[in-house]
């Protein structure tokens, strides 16, 4: 015959070592869980409403080996002044032009047509950033 141990009853000596462990674990896991999604949501509003410039080159055209025609467009809040920064370059990398954009209109978007003078034939237009007059850059 073979001896046949019997568990214990349920419930009648406490929560085992093991459970108490779980509990605290999922305690743990809620509390660090919450906090990671507070701080991904300040991160990600702090991000949202900090964009007080927001611009973008809607199109360029290379007119000549001295010149570039840029469309830039420019969304900001009516009494924010600043500058958008433009950087052309030519095929093997190199800068060929440089310019800063300045606004100041009490406007809130600003569509204009640049004119960058080029020291070589450029292949490409791009926009480095704006930064408006309270010395935040977006």
């Amino acid at each position: 015959m073979t001896a046949v141990r019997e568990a214990l009853p349920e419930n009648r000596y406490g929560r085992s070592a093991d459970q108490r462990a779980d509990r605290k674990l999922k305690i743990i896991g809620s509390v660090l869980g919450v906090a990671l999604l507070g701080v991904i949501g300040w991160i990600g509003y702090d991000y949202i409403a900090g964009q007080g410039i927001s611009a973008e080159v809607i199109k360029f055209k290379v007119v000549s080996d001295q010149r570039v025609d840029v469309h830039l467009e420019v969304r900001k809040g009516t009494d924010t002044k600043g500058y958008c920064t433009l950087r052309s370059q030519h095929e093997d990398g190199s800068d060929v032009a440089r310019k800063d954009f300045r606004f100041d209109g009490r406007t809130d978007r600003i569509d204009r047509v640049l004119s960058l003078r080029t020291t070589a034939r450029a292949t490409n237009v791009e926009l480095l950033g704006c930064t408006d007059d309270g010395g935040a850059a977006q």
